[in-house]
């Protein structure tokens, strides 16, 4: 099963950048897109329903804002949308869809702000995250993906310039620290395990070059729980696609 997460910042502006060629070209079983910044009634009948695909959608009260998306191929026992936090889902934050032998789980997780202001509702958001998740790994007894857009890098190795972002959202000590007890709990930083190296990154900024200069941050991630490492073939990052300040990640199971 080959699934891709990626924050298009913009499901429109991403449509006019080629994201329906690259989701032809690639045809991935799930699709879970966040910051899709639109209601699918907003949407052209091909990019609110694209051919072969299921969608599924939570969208922000505010418009413009936010909001997640999960198109599958593949059909589902359930998706779920939000947290059950009124303060989370009325921003669009989290699709869950259970298939028969795994569970998956696509969030947008909160911008801290240059202010630091919305750190702790980032934190309260990621908490809650936690809990979703490991209540239905208990309650079904399923092994579970997360993926998303984190908005943290986790390590020195996660971004060009770790020194200089020290007091910055995103890599912030509270928020690494988040990082490292969503870890402690049993779920796989999968890329990481598979690739140790420096240079990974999934976010550039607009401004200054960033991106062909690669100084960029990993914040985009796929965690496993333990029990799914052997189905793991392959997770890797698409830096070539284009459509948005972040690139797609893909990962491949095994059946």
């Amino acid at each position: 099963m080959k699934i891709a997460t990626w924050n298009v910042n913009g499901i429109r502006a991403a449509a006019r950048k080629g994201f329906l060629d690259w989701l032809e070209a690639e045809r991935p079983d799930a699709v879970c897109l966040q910051e899709t910044k639109a209601h699918p009634d907003q949407l052209e009948p091909e990019l609110r329903n694209p051919a072969g695909y299921k969608t599924f959608w939570s969208s922000a009260k505010k418009k413009g804002y936010s909001g997640v998306a999960l198109f599958l191929r593949r059909d589902a026992v359930a998706v779920k949308e939000g947290l059950e936090v009124p303060e989370f889902d009325d921003e669009g934050r989290t699709l869950t869809a259970e298939f028969d032998d795994f569970i998956l789980i696509t969030g947008y997780f909160p911008n801290g702000q240059p202010d630091l202001g919305r750190v702790p509702y980032k934190l309260r958001y990621s908490d809650r995250m936690l809990e979703h998740a490991l209540a239905l790994r208990r309650e079904l007894n399923k092994p579970v993906v997360i993926c998303g857009d984190v908005n943290t890098a986790h390590r020195e190795i996660d971004l060009a310039r770790p020194k200089e972002n020290e007091g910055n959202t995103g890599f912030l000590p509270v928020e690494r620290a988040w990082v490292d007890k969503f870890l402690a709990n049993g779920f796989v930083d999968i890329f990481r395990e598979l690739e140790p190296g420096p240079n990974h990154y999934t976010w550039w900024s607009y401004r200054s070059g960033a991106r062909p200069r690669n100084i960029g941050w990993r914040i985009d991630y796929f965690f496993v729980t333990p029990e799914l490492k052997p189905r793991v073939a392959k997770v890797y990052h698409q830096p070539q696609v284009q459509g948005s300040d972040h690139c797609p990640i893909i990962l491949e199971l095994k059946a």
